[in-house]
């Protein structure tokens, strides 16, 4: 098994394991890169400033081809460096960090109360949920966030290698109808609409007016809360199955259904790696590394590591001093970490609301991928009986 196969394996932790008992930057010659494995590595690349989030000679992976995607692609800051990157993320960072918790749980409550319940539905709404959430806070109205939420996934499929062609066409022509959306919405001045009120007063204090560019990381943050979010509700239920006694205390205790969350995103990540390319010869921890190698980060394997958390493979619900790489680090750290903690949340609370939540019905499967760790869930009708 590879790491990146391990991504998507039942239980990738004992891979993950043997590849941090050799600390630092390891070189894989069957994949032909390097891995950072342990908490020390995953940081150090993570924060380097050489260590690029695109190689510097494909900003835009090629089989996006020059279709509205990869155009949206090319804008998106968390796949620029230098002022593409951080214009939009002072941007969004600032008012994401305004947002209040209470505004994402009246829209979580808001995008459910439209949609088909989790119960024999589980697969989709877990999906679904979190994109409506965001277009909520985004301000489309309500007949518009479905059919918003489908074109973001559609469009999330070509940034996937694995993507076929006729993928890829459909992920086209789903951004050119984003784009058009997303623009409308900018073009409203709604005072109620507190998210989007941020962000412009973030444009005007950054003196930052690209409205492509904006248009673009708005899509992007509607993307993040797709696989990602979805992944993250995902795992939290698959918790649940592992340790069903806690169904009743959740159910009793809501405030600890953050803390709950917060563990599934360090025990069990929805985002297992990511990647890193050398813009320039230099030495990270010792390891001299050249102009254009490539660093599989394993985050995954970084919050299973005990120099980072104690006792890191077990499910510690109120850990203290919790560690967590999932959401990346250094200048590309995710700002919307606390907006998918809070969405995924309230998402398995209102899982827990049906009158009987069965974790035990839970199978699924992981969608294919070269880094998420995304379950896709049927439910078995004898197991609910």
């Amino acid at each position: 098994m590879t790491p990146i196969q391990a991504a998507t394996h039942t239980d990738p932790y004992p891979c993950y394991e043997r590849l941090r008992r050799h600390a630092g930057l390891s070189f894989d010659a069957e994949l032909g890169l390097r891995i950072a494995s342990d908490a020390q590595s995953v940081q150090a690349i993570l924060e380097h400033p050489d260590c690029l989030v695109r190689p510097l000679d494909e900003p835009v992976p090629g089989y996006l081809g020059q279709g509205a995607a990869g155009d949206i692609f090319s804008r998106l800051m968390r796949m620029n460096e230098g002022a593409a990157h951080l214009g939009p993320k002072r941007v969004m960072a600032l008012a994401l960090a305004a947002l209040p918790a209470h505004a994402i749980a009246e829209a979580v409550e808001e995008a459910a109360r439209q949609l088909d319940g989790p119960a024999g539905h589980l697969d989709a709404w877990m999906f679904t949920l979190p994109l409506c959430t965001v277009a909520a806070l985004i301000g489309f109205a309500g007949d518009q966030r479905q059919a918003v939420a489908q074109r973001v996934r559609e469009y999330v499929t070509c940034l996937s290698p694995l993507s076929d062609e006729v993928a890829l066409r459909r992920a086209d022509q789903a951004a050119d109808q984003l784009r058009q959306a997303f623009d409308a919405v900018l073009s409203q001045d709604d005072p109620r609409n507190g998210f989007l009120g941020q962000v412009r007063a973030g444009c005007e204090a950054a003196g930052w007016h690209d409205r492509d560019a904006l248009i673009a990381n708005l899509i992007g943050l509607m993307s993040q809360a797709c696989d990602a979010t979805a992944g993250l509700i995902g795992n939290a239920l698959i918790a649940l199955r592992c340790s069903p006694e806690m169904i009743g205390s959740l159910r009793g205790t809501p405030g600890l259904l953050g803390e709950w969350v917060a563990e599934v995103a360090r025990h069990d990540s929805p985002v297992q790696n990511t990647r890193r390319f050398l813009a320039r010869p230099c030495k990270v921890l010792g390891y001299a590394l050249e102009a254009g190698d490539t660093v599989l980060v394993l985050l995954g394997s970084a919050n299973r590591d005990a120099r980072a958390n104690a006792a890191p493979d077990s499910f510690v619900l109120e850990r203290p001093h919790r560690r967590t790489f999932s959401f990346g680090g250094g200048r590309h750290e995710c700002p919307g970490q606390r907006l998918a903690l809070g969405i995924a949340t309230y998402a398995v609370e209102r899982w827990l609301q049906q009158p009987a939540p069965s974790a035990a019905a839970l199978r699924w499967h992981y969608q294919p991928s070269l880094n998420g760790r995304i379950p896709r869930f049927c439910v078995d009708e004898e197991a609910q009986r």
